[in-house]
């Protein structure tokens, strides 16, 4: 009894130091397959993609080649014991770069393609896109003091080459092209200049400072068919050649299709093509409307800077006086301008031939400009509304033939068409000047605006103000009707300027 009491407690109390194994079930392996190859056991699926991408970073950057065959993976139960034990990470590493070696494709038909926003072109040669890049910079870079290098985007996880520009020598330039650019980035990237020491033209080095290019540029090696494949030249057309290019115009105060059309240097007929809401060259167009239209333009520019000694005229911009008791419309010039003369250091920086930055670094002035002065009121001048609900234009302003004996044969305001008794509202905030029978306007209301303007409304049946009320914008005057020289029930609406009758269409929409 002992003994057996003995060998019990030897038993708990050995059994805690046993090895672990004996008293676990093996982690279950699993087999990963690409396609119908076996790549090896795994323990953790999870790791796979990870391992995947490793090994596409490592086998491009020791073949500099891009294109490897995609994997998807495939797990299977390990159910027949096909593997003795799971693979570590870096030996299934190794054999996912051993299967990508052999399932590439060979070299022969690799083509790059070359993606600028929406333009994309493909050509046989790496070399070739190099070209292309460093002739768009010679155009300006005529020294060729600059350079195009293609390298690896560590950033981009899918195989996409960018292009860096670099000072011939190593130093690099503007930067990498496959950065968000523009003309913003560019002048940035330069940043600030110190004027060097020592006053006079010959402390500076002129010349070409920085180039660089403005849009994204996406290099990626690609397969495609032999005949979509395009020559360096036809390639170069695409990308630097002049294309037609989609913009927005913002319509501008005395803008017309026919002025527009002029100022883009595009035909009528094309802006009208280009935009639904244009019926023809008479359609209505209004201050800030977006309009459509195209203009020439390459699908990739150069953005280049250079320092350049000028002669030049110059202006000063102008000084404004502001009046607080003038209406915005009302401006008045106090001092005529004069042009001054100066010779200037001046660092340029321009997207193809248009400047689009001008940095004085230096000047020596001959002739000191004179600013122009000009006065201007603050206050927003008063709105005119349609004086009532409804109806229909019956006659419009300017030369007609007189509708009855009596009337006139030009007329000096617009007939609005509405039944007797029609609400007539004030166009504009001010002070009644007449209110009562004028004639061949039968009864009407006259009203004196802040800004000088006067409205009139004829032809009325009832009226509900008196001279030197004061009105508000919308408020009831008056009722329609056909009192005086009149061919039915209708309102007659004018605007005057100065005692001066104008076109009401011009201030009102109706």
């Amino acid at each position: 009894m002992r003994t057996a009491l003995f060998m019990c407690g030897l038993f708990f109390l050995l059994v805690p130091n046993l090895p672990e194994y004996e008293f676990r079930m093996p982690a279950a392996r699993m087999l990963f397959y690409a396609g119908n190859t076996l790549i090896g056991a795994v323990q953790d699926t999870d790791s796979v993609k990870g391992l995947i991408a490793e090994a596409r970073r490592e086998l491009t950057a020791e073949e500099g080649s891009f294109l490897m065959p995609e994997i998807q993976p495939e797990f299977r139960p390990d159910t027949e014991g096909i593997a003795e034990k799971a693979g570590s990470d870096e030996e299934i590493k190794q054999a996912i770069k051993q299967y990508m070696r052999e399932m590439r494709e060979p070299d022969a038909g690799r083509s790059y393609t070359v993606k600028v926003n929406d333009t994309v072109v493909s050509v046989k040669d790496a070399d070739s896109v190099k070209e292309i890049l460093d002739d768009a910079l010679a155009v300006y870079d005529t020294e060729r003091k600059f350079e195009v290098k293609l390298v690896k985007d560590t950033d981009r996880e899918l195989s996409v080459l960018k292009a860096e520009v670099m000072r011939r020598g190593g130093e690099t330039g503007i930067g990498q092209i496959a950065e968000p650019a523009g003309a913003a980035a560019f002048t940035d990237e330069i940043g600030e200049v110190t004027v060097p020491g020592g006053a006079g033209f010959d402390a500076f080095d002129y010349g070409l400072e920085e180039v660089g290019f403005s849009e994204v540029i996406e290099i990626c090696e690609s397969r495609v068919d032999e005949e979509e494949l395009l020559d360096k030249p036809a390639a170069a057309d695409q990308l630097t050649g002049m294309q037609a290019q989609q913009q927005i115009y913002k319509v501008e105060s005395g803008d017309t299709l026919s002025v527009i059309s002029l100022k883009v240097e595009l035909p009528l007929d094309e802006i009208i093509a280009l935009n639904d809401e244009l019926e023809n060259e008479n359609s209505i167009i209004r201050p800030g409307q977006e309009l459509l239209i195209t203009v020439p333009e390459p699908a990739l520019s150069v953005l280049w800077t250079e320092t350049a000694r000028c002669e030049e005229v110059y202006d000063l911009p102008i000084e404004y006086v502001y009046n607080d008791e003038w209406y915005t419309n009302k401006k008045q010039t106090l001092k005529e301008p004069s042009a001054g003369y100066r010779e200037a250091v001046n660092r340029i920086t321009r997207k193809n031939d248009e400047v689009v930055d001008t940095e004085v670094l230096y000047e020596e002035v001959g002739i000191e400009a004179v600013a122009k002065v000009v006065e201007v009121g603050t206050i927003e001048p008063p709105t005119y509304i349609k004086p009532l609900s409804g109806g229909r234009i019956s006659s419009t302003f300017g030369r007609r033939s007189a509708p009855k004996k009596g009337a006139s044969t030009y007329h000096k305001g617009v007939d609005i068409a509405v039944p007797s008794g029609t609400s007539v509202w004030a166009s504009s905030g001010g002070t009644v000047t007449r209110a009562g029978w004028a004639g061949g306007y039968g009864n009407v209301v006259c009203i004196q605006h802040a800004d000088g303007k006067e409205t009139r409304y004829g032809h009325l049946s009832k009226i509900y103000v008196k001279a030197g009320q004061k009105v508000r914008q919308g408020q009831v005057i008056a009722a329609s009707g056909s009192t005086g020289v009149s061919t039915g029930p209708h309102l007659h609406f004018e605007i005057r300027i100065g005692g001066e009758a104008v076109n009401p269409m011009n201030y009102v929409n109706f």
